[in-house]
């Protein structure tokens, strides 16, 4: 008994599922994404020139030459063409040199650290334009986003204005994450005492979604948070918003915040510390510890924690084997007075 249909229906099956995917890494609302999403197209296309004539090929020789096929040509002395030996060499050499150079400009272009130059395709940047500057910090396990200009922060939550250039400074709090919106750009990791950077912009209104990309523990599935493109007079409104409703964010409550929680719930912030960022970067948040920058710059000038410390080594070296040799004189001097005596 044979059911035709029902295996065409499971044939079909996957494709059915495909449809509660979303697309937004191929149809994105930011020109960096845009841009990423071009060069996957484009890559993938060149690598077809190869794939699809391969896959053709391979049918049709197994059926031009199958073995009831008494038509087709049968040469068993053949063993070279110089033709041949062209398309399969020079067509996939073509190929490997323009997806290098496509590789190339596009490492450079779409560089998270570069400076944007322009809003989309037809509408290019002034070389003096001010980014909107937003500090990112990846807690366990929540989001948290500070706004230095404006003074104010959030959790959870992501809030910029539509065509107008965002500069995230991005770290960590304990464990390494990745931040990254899809529909925004691509992603870049956050680590504890680093700072990484990405410039973007998003060009339609609209929420978006973002996430770590990077497990990070018990809690990494609900490490999600809202991202919001809006307009400048919807963003002015948020701001005041948070000035309204938010609390105070201080070293104290940035300690509490730091443990480990899930699902957090978006949260205001109406003040910031100014240090607190840089204080969260260089490891000290606690008051009285020495930050890493301090740690780092700490005897610069007269070379005390590079050349001083090897100094000092060297000193107490030399005063041990002064102390040895000093012994061995004296030893030795006893030695020879024991002799004398006798």
């Amino acid at each position: 008994m044979s059911f035709p249909r029902l295996r065409y229906g499971l044939a079909l099956l996957p494709l059915t599922l495909l449809g509660g995917c979303g697309m937004v890494v191929m149809d994105p609302s930011g020109d960096i994404a845009s841009q990423q999403a071009d060069l996957i197209i484009v890559s993938t296309l060149l690598m077809l020139i190869v794939i699809v004539p391969v896959i053709f090929l391979t049918f049709y020789f197994a059926w031009r030459y199958r073995k009831n096929n008494k038509t087709a040509a049968y040469h068993p002395e053949w063993d070279h063409s110089t033709k041949l030996e062209l398309v399969i060499w020079g067509v996939p050499l073509l190929i490997i040199i323009a997806l290098g150079l496509i590789t190339w400009i596009s490492t450079h272009k779409l560089d998270p650290y570069r400076p944007l130059d322009r809003i989309d395709a037809d509408r290019p940047l002034a070389a003096d334009h001010e980014p909107l500057n937003v500090q990112v910090v990846s807690l366990d396990w929540k989001w948290l986003f500070i706004y230095p200009e404006q003074g104010v922060a959030s959790i959870n939550e992501l809030v910029t204005p539509v065509d107008v250039p965002v500069r995230f400074h991005i770290t960590s709090s304990s464990t390494m994450n990745s931040f990254y919106i899809p529909a925004l750009a691509g992603q870049i990791y956050s680590m504890p005492g680093m700072q990484t950077t990405l410039n973007a912009v998003i060009n339609e209104p609209g929420e978006y979604q973002g996430f770590s990309a990077n497990y990070s523990g018990a809690g990494f599935s609900d490490m999600r948070f809202k991202y919001l493109g809006v307009s400048d007079d919807k963003f002015d409104a948020w701001v005041q918003k948070a000035k309204k409703q938010g609390g105070t964010l201080n070293r104290s409550e940035y300690l509490q915040l730091a443990q480990p929680s899930t699902a957090t719930p978006v949260t205001y912030y109406s003040t910031v510390a100014p240090d607190l960022y840089h204080a969260i970067l260089n490891r000290c948040v606690v008051e009285g510890k020495m930050c890493m920058d301090q740690m780092m710059m700490m005897g610069k000038d007269d070379g005390e924690m590079a050349d001083g410390a090897s100094k000092h080594d060297e000193k107490q070296k030399g005063g041990h084997s002064s102390a040895l040799n000093m012994n061995s004189d004296d030893m030795a001097r006893k030695q020879t007075n024991g002799q004398d005596d006798e």
